[in-house]
């Protein structure tokens, strides 16, 4: 069962709609015989029939890279979706904050165990809401008890729902604007003693990066990860509404429902999501990431184990959290770690093995329907 880890994921994306106007699977691209990824050829196929209006998924493996694409990346003109594809991630996102917050207690500028109030003195206040009681691991691992910001009503209907994020897509939101939202509710649950998945808890951490470095996070993910590692399409948009090309148009119903009009969201201002979600990136730079992570050319070998401890995650029992990652286990006994990422019109996933030799990235150019588990466990698994 996928972990829903997206701004929109927790209500907008179901399983087994229908477009308005069905999509037709494309044959995938660059199998070149290669018939061990032939499950992987089928579910992603599977997910245009289902409903989603294209796929892009490539997997690395001792074979090298393998892509697959099905469906379409345009709605109005049928162009089909690529491999090269650029996308919102959403809340993949979440692992690269992480990355450099431990890459920060590497360094001695901070510790995970340090609180919230230390960094962002009175920050977290009222309703219950306490930063002198949470720790930054507790962000990190969303055990921090803290609202999710976007499960509040109000922004629901301003930024998910078709009257309001017509009229708001292209809005500017601060990180203060995002936290005040969350505090005005009560804790979830007392610190460290419940797991809950908050967004808030990663534009605090975004928070924490920019007052410990007196740069932004965008800054230090940029000059951390993305240029060390060569990550060429991926980038930290800000207030840029468009995506870069190659990419395609996304889509989205704007509503509770799988049912009634597509509509294409593919330009926003990214500050809704802020550091739980705004990064952009393609397949490749994705296993790139993951494997270079899982395989400790990011952190020391002590920060990587922090990140790959994890608690339970509620009601999942295949799936543990650990520091902006999950470690899943596969149906077939396999345990992948990496992340999901759901944002209007976009639903991605990247994960690899614990040893870095076998890493996959997808993703849905539609919000609502499809199934990525299956796409990862046909790769992973066979089926």
């Amino acid at each position: 069962m996928r972990v829903r880890t997206g701004l929109v994921g927790a209500t907008a994306v179901a399983i087994a709609a229908t477009l308005a106007g069905p999509a037709v699977a494309a044959p995938a691209k660059g199998d070149h015989g290669r018939g061990h990824h032939a499950p992987t050829r089928q579910a992603v196929e599977a997910a245009v029939r289902d409903g989603v209006p294209g796929v892009t998924a490539t997997a690395e493996d001792r074979h090298g890279a393998w892509s697959a694409t099905a469906g379409v990346g345009d709605l109005r003109t049928g162009a089909p979706r690529s491999a090269a594809d650029r996308y919102r991630v959403g809340s993949i996102t979440k692992t690269f904050v992480s990355t450099v917050l431990l890459q920060l207690e590497a360094e001695g500028r901070l510790s995970l165990d340090d609180t919230v109030d230390h960094w962002l003195p009175g920050v977290v206040r009222g309703n219950g809401n306490d930063g002198t009681g949470i720790t930054l691991r507790q962000l990190l691992n969303h055990t921090s008890g803290i609202f999710n910001y976007t499960a509040d009503e109000d922004f629901g209907r301003t930024y998910f729902l078709k009257d309001g994020f017509l009229r708001h897509r292209y809005d500017t939101s601060t990180p203060g604007q995002l936290v005040a939202i969350a505090l005005s509710h009560k804790p979830d649950f007392a610190p460290g003693t419940s797991w809950n998945y908050s967004n808030t808890n990663y534009v605090l951490a975004g928070m924490v990066i920019e007052k410990a470095t007196g740069r932004s996070y965008a800054a230090q993910i940029r000059e951390r990860i993305i240029e060390p590692l060569g990550l060429h399409a991926t980038s930290v948009p800000g207030t840029r509404v468009t995506v870069p090309r190659p990419s395609s148009r996304a889509y989205s119903k704007l509503a509770e429902t799988t049912s009634g009009p597509t509509y294409d969201v593919t330009t926003l201002n990214p500050t809704l999501a802020s550091s739980a979600g705004e990064m952009i990136s393609d397949n490749a730079d994705l296993n790139r990431f993951y494997t270079a992570l899982l395989r400790g050319r990011l952190l020391p070998r002590e920060q990587l184990t922090e990140m790959r401890t994890t608690v339970e995650v509620e009601g999942i029992p295949n799936a543990r959290y650990g520091l902006g990652l999950i470690d899943r286990e596969l149906s077939c006994g396999v345990h992948v770690w990496g992340h999901d990422g759901g944002i209007h019109g976009s639903v991605s996933s990247a994960v690899t093995t614990a040893d870095g030799r076998h890493s996959l990235a997808l993703n849905f150019n539609g919000d609502w329907s499809g199934d990525s588990d299956a796409v990862i466990e046909a790769e992973f698994c066979g089926k």
